[in-house]
């Protein structure tokens, strides 16, 4: 099988034809949230089924939290410190610079959240976007049956204050996040109802003004499978996981071209020197390979 899929010259000038798709770990259950730590070389990416936050290292994974409340999404703040999205806490958590955890949110207007899923933080300000489906409550396999008490939303916090304000209602299963290198757009993945016959799958953009969402628009479906995990490259282009591998689209939506990975993708991030090594949470596997760009240099979340 080759590696690369061709649906646009400029897909060639983002890829390298003599890098390999790597294996830097196998035998997990199912991988999410990759975030990029570049102070000190090294990736914390989920192993949600397993209950573990785990560390890669340069040719070292090690257990970096055990139990970790079912943590999804991670993503770094402007000071360092790890944001992270549980499951089965139903928390947004900060882990500080001295390990103490700090709970920044866990209900909204007097409801406990559903399993919080990814989670980004703005550079700019600090803001901190996370979304809220109830995929984690609805199974034992990713966190624990509970009661869903909010409807699935996207969600804006302030980190200073704590206030939690609805960023979106306009989702049934709102996933993965990215923003645009100049803080104008706002990606997120609609990946639908876990138990509907026909779900919806697609990826929303909205333009991002002061902190508010504005006008909404579906950027692009994603076949084979659907987008779950997404980032950016400092160019703009849209880097999706897929049921094929990763999936490269230009900034106005089009299909650049596709890296095969031989089976479906979850999450990824750029990081590694320079942000050229995109890491690729390949279900059981946790995969990666050196690309012809770079990720931006605050984006290094999933």
């Amino acid at each position: 099988m080759s590696l690369y899929e061709f649906h646009s010259p400029r897909f060639r000038n983002l890829v390298l034809p003599n890098a390999e798709l790597e294996v830097l770990g196998d035998g997990f259950r199912w991988l999410e949230g990759p975030v990029w730590f570049p102070d000190h070389e090294l990736l914390l990416f989920s192993d949600i089924p397993n209950n573990k936050v785990m560390r890669w290292c340069e040719n070292q994974i090690s257990i970096f939290q055990y139990p970790s409340d079912f943590a999804n999404g991670h993503a770094r703040d402007c000071e360092g410190r790890l944001i992270s999205c549980l499951h089965h806490g139903r928390a947004i958590t900060r882990r500080e610079l001295d390990g103490r955890i700090t709970i920044l949110a866990c209900e909204y207007e007097g409801k406990r959240l559903n399993s919080p899923n990814d989670v980004i933080v703005q550079p700019s300000n600090g803001t901190i976007w996370f979304t809220d489906p109830p995929y984690g409550i609805k199974t034992d396999y990713e966190g624990g049956k509970q009661q869903q008490e909010n409807p699935a939303l996207l969600y804006r916090l302030d980190p200073a204050t704590r206030h939690l304000h609805c960023a979106s209602q306009e989702f049934t299963g709102p996933n993965g996040l990215a923003l645009s290198p100049d803080e104008t757009l706002l990606y997120v993945t609609e990946t639908g109802g876990q138990f509907d016959e026909n779900p919806e799958h697609h990826i929303k953009v909205f333009n991002l003004q002061d902190n508010v969402l504005t006008t909404c628009r579906i950027f692009a479906r994603i076949s084979p499978g659907y987008a779950d995990g997404i980032a950016c490259d400092a160019d703009g282009n849209l880097w999706c996981s897929a049921g094929d591998g990763v999936h490269c689209l230009s900034p106005d939506g089009t299909l650049l071209g596709k890296i095969l990975t031989g089976g479906t993708v979850g999450n990824i991030t750029f990081g590694g020197r320079h942000l050229c090594r995109l890491f690729i949470c390949a279900g059981t596997r946790l995969l990666a390979i050196y690309t012809n760009t770079r990720g931006i240099a605050w984006q290094s979340s999933g």
